[in-house]
């Protein structure tokens, strides 16, 4: 008798995702199982082809071949009866279904033996993001012991293979049903046992030092810029890889300057005199220099000037913000006599204030038409 066409078994088109794959072999292997139709001939036959067609489609490599060459392609491959759940009991469609939420699946290596990533926060002031810094942190942090070369065993011996979890790190439980995994208790989910630790770290591997590392910080940077340093996080257990170590930057307010982004806002006061008449005044920049910038005669107080490329670098580029200077007028007080003269003289001379008449003009034709 021939065999049913794989997509056909599980009742899916020939495109069919993984995803349609698995919710299609489930279903027929939760009907079908032995365990839940002992007496039921015809069901562990539909449970056996069910199996033995998604181990075939759940596989990218056997799909392909399937695909174009049909079973022909597994005549002589052993990809018979058994593959897939069939030779296991019912808790096993769950196991091997869901291993992802119970620790994965059989013959696993132990539990992942890299360090951890490590965080570090820095403050930098606003010149120093200006400029850019070469800065040197201390750590404190576990790394590869010495002693031991990070193996955890002393005297030049070796870890050994656990005898509990044969290596995978996990030991199973049947509950029910269900096949639990839990960590092994014997090794700490290690995979290996150490009959005679090192000394200097009690078989970890690692023990604890104080590391000074300098740290590359580049022009631009501001808050929340992450810097990250491959392999300076913790060193891993028993030789495994280290973790990396990310820098996260703050920085500092500044008293004169306020940052939006790559611009930079200055409010500088100006005499009122420059600002009648107009000139010059000299500007504070984030550099450190002062710059020149040209007044206008009548500017107001609040007007804006952009001093282009004096602003904070662009991260990692050659290019810079501006500068936005806003414009305080500042009322001379502590008048002399003179001054009070010639100030009132200027009064008399005439109203030179628009924006003044204006409002006022304003104002009355607002009572006139209430």
């Amino acid at each position: 008798m021939s065999k049913r066409d794989f997509y056909e078994v599980l009742g899916v088109s020939r495109d069919a995702d993984d995803k349609a794959l698995k919710s299609a072999y489930r279903k027929l292997a939760m009907q079908n199982h032995p365990d839940r139709n002992p007496d039921d001939e015809a069901a562990g036959e539909r449970f056996r082809e069910a199996s033995e067609a998604y181990d075939i489609l759940k596989d990218p490599q056997k799909r392909a071949a399937y695909d174009q060459l049909g079973h022909a392609a597994f005549e002589n491959a052993g990809a018979g009866a058994g593959g897939g759940f069939g030779g296991g009991g019912f808790a096993d469609i769950f196991d091997q279904m869901f291993s992802e939420f119970s620790g994965g699946a059989r013959g696993g290596q132990g539990q992942d033996r890299s360090g951890s990533d490590l965080r570090y926060d820095m403050n930098v002031t606003l010149e120093e993001a200006y400029s850019g810094l070469q800065k040197d942190i201390t750590i404190n942090v576990p790394v590869s012991c010495g002693k031991c070369d990070g193996s955890g065993a002393a005297g030049g011996s070796k870890p050994s293979t656990c005898g509990t979890c044969g290596g995978a790190g996990r030991v199973r439980a049947q509950q029910g049903f269900f096949a639990v995994e839990r960590t092994c208790h014997a090794c700490q989910g290690m995979g290996q046992v150490i009959s005679d630790p090192c000394r200097d770290c009690g078989g970890d591997g690692r023990v604890q030092q104080s590391k000074v590392l300098s740290v590359s910080i580049p022009a631009g940077v501001d808050t929340g810029t992450r810097i990250r340093l491959s392999g300076k996080g913790e060193a891993g257990v028993r030789g495994g890889a280290a973790g990396d170590l990310y820098i996260f930057v703050s920085v500092n307010s500044h008293p004169i300057f306020t940052r939006d982004g790559s611009n930079i806002l200055t409010k500088i006061p100006v005499p009122m005199t420059v600002a009648a008449l107009g000139g010059t005044i000299d500007v504070p920049t984030v550099e450190g220099k002062m710059a020149r910038l040209t007044i206008e005669a009548g500017t107001q107080s609040g007007r804006r000037f952009r001093m282009r490329g004096k602003g904070m670098p662009v991260l990692r580029r050659s290019t810079n913000g501006d500068q936005i200077v806003e414009v305080q007028v500042e009322t001379p007080t502590n008048l002399t006599k003179r001054q009070k003269e010639l100030l009132q003289t200027f009064s008399e001379a005439g109203n030179t204030s628009p924006e003044t008449s204006s409002f006022l003009d304003r104002v009355k034709r607002i009572w006139a038409d209430s």
